[in-house]
């Protein structure tokens, strides 16, 4: 099952939204997709999906999922590689009302750099990049204090330890 999550923005994300949908109508993408779509106005017609969920239900489907799709919440992401899924992320950007900036690309190409994730930013893409991520060697995150995403995962740890 492929799981696609976009938290609990206020802003929609249609545009990933309405791209699952057409692979899983044309039967690009094998298996069943979950989509948990957040505040987006688009109702996806060829997947199951909730607006939202608890945390027992979302860690869950995560865990039994053979493929995260995400946007770049940073709590996602790390969930997902600690899970030791394959993670793929598409950035919220602000030219879509997305998000009020594209900070979100940043993060994405943070843990895309250190081959953590694959960052897809055009949504036309994500095929290739569901294809690529079933042989692509994803590498453990590792925090060695120096950027950004670093001091954010080294305070996020400092939650799950207590």
């Amino acid at each position: 099952m492929i799981f696609v999550t976009l938290g609990t923005q206020k802003f929609q994300m249609n545009r990933l939204l309405k791209a699952v949908d057409k692979l899983a109508e044309a039967g690009n993408v094998k298996g069943d997709i979950f989509i948990q779509r957040g505040t987006s106005t688009y109702k996806p017609k060829h997947c199951e999906y909730v607006d939202f969920m608890d945390e027992k239900e979302y860690v869950d489907k995560i865990q039994n999922c053979s493929l995260l799709i995400t946007h770049a919440g940073v709590g996602t992401i790390i969930t997902g590689i600690k899970a030791d899924k394959p993670v793929i992320v598409v950035p919220r950007l602000s030219k879509f009302d997305e998000h009020v900036d594209d900070h979100q690309t940043e993060i994405a190409k943070a843990f895309s750099g250190k081959g953590s994730v694959l960052c897809c930013e055009d949504t036309n893409e994500l095929i290739n990049y569901i294809e690529k991520a079933r042989t692509f060697d994803f590498q453990p995150y590792e925090v060695n204090g120096g950027n950004v995403e670093d001091k954010i995962l080294h305070f996020m740890n400092m939650f799950d330890e207590g």
